[in-house]
């Protein structure tokens, strides 16, 4: 205990914002179904029970108890799907990123497909709050016979309340490659204040995502396909993609709504199901 009059200080480094979450998931083929094999988590990020659902897939939540991401989250996903085994991840809602004066939020998946394994990397969209910071990267290493479908998808904001571009940062980049060597290496930089009606940046549009398919298939018909669904089946929407120089193809959304853009998510989605994976659409019923 101190005296009267001591002239003894205290000094000590900031206290860290933020939460180092960890997620590690493992699906193995057991039969005719795939199960969750392994799971181990700590918050903020934790999953759901497995869905039961009438699919070929396990369809497991990934969901963050907090409420969403603040500057100094460290988030990292590591995800496993054995030989023969077909797993789909999905979020119960948008993720909220909040503003921060510090460090960014990050988020780093990793995906390993062993062969004939099939991943569906399906979350909702991300919406960074004015003032936000948010990185994130999804690297996935394929063997030749597996297949992915990934789904990275943003609004500029909190679209109703008149934000938009307000975000100090906002990064993504998804990483895919095979034994032959790199199938895609896509990445993003946003830093406002930017125009951001011209072409080649979001056109005007709140929303925006990237769907990404890998496998062996004919992508033109894919393409066509998922492209012309899309526009025809929500107003305010337009899409276009092309194909990879091996086995993936790239198709790109811009919404006026996030009603557009989940419409148009839905059915690029559906297209990949029955084209890469010979499945039929999903409903995953959320509220």
């Amino acid at each position: 205990m101190w005296s009267a009059g001591s002239s003894a200080t205290f000094s000590s480094a900031p206290e860290r914002v933020g939460r180092d979450g960890r997620l590690r998931l493992r699906f193995e083929r057991r039969g005719a179904r795939t199960v969750l094999a392994a799971c181990r988590g700590a918050v903020p990020l934790q999953v759901l029970a497995p869905l039961a659902l009438p699919d070929p897939a396990a369809v497991v939540s990934i969901l963050n108890p907090t409420g969403g991401l603040v500057g100094g989250d460290r988030l990292g996903i590591e995800v496993e799907v054995g030989p023969g085994a077909h797993a789909c991840l999905t979020t119960p809602s948008a993720t909220k990123v909040y503003r921060t004066t510090g460090p960014p939020a990050r988020q780093e998946v990793l995906v390993r497909l062993a062969r004939g394994a099939t991943l569906e990397y399906v979350p909702d969209h991300t919406i960074p709050f004015a003032g936000s910071d948010f990185r994130q990267v999804l690297h996935a290493d394929l063997d030749p016979e597996a297949r992915l479908v990934v789904i990275d998808a943003f609004a500029a904001g909190r679209v109703g309340r008149g934000e938009t571009w307000q975000f100090a940062r906002l990064e993504s980049a998804l990483m895919v490659r095979d034994a032959a060597g790199w199938l895609l290496r896509d990445r993003f930089v946003l830093e406002p204040p930017i125009g951001w009606s011209g072409v080649g940046l979001a056109e005007g549009a709140p929303y925006f995502a990237t769907v990404a398919a890998f496998g062996d298939i004919d992508w033109s018909a894919l393409l066509e396909e998922a492209c012309a669904s899309a526009i025809a089946g929500s107003t305010g929407v337009r899409a276009a993609g092309g194909a990879l120089a091996r086995k993936g193809a790239v198709i790109r959304c811009l919404a006026a709504s996030a009603t557009g853009l989940g419409e148009a998510l839905g059915t690029v989605w559906a297209v990949a199901r029955r084209r890469v994976l010979g499945v039929p659409p999903l409903e995953l019923r959320k509220l």
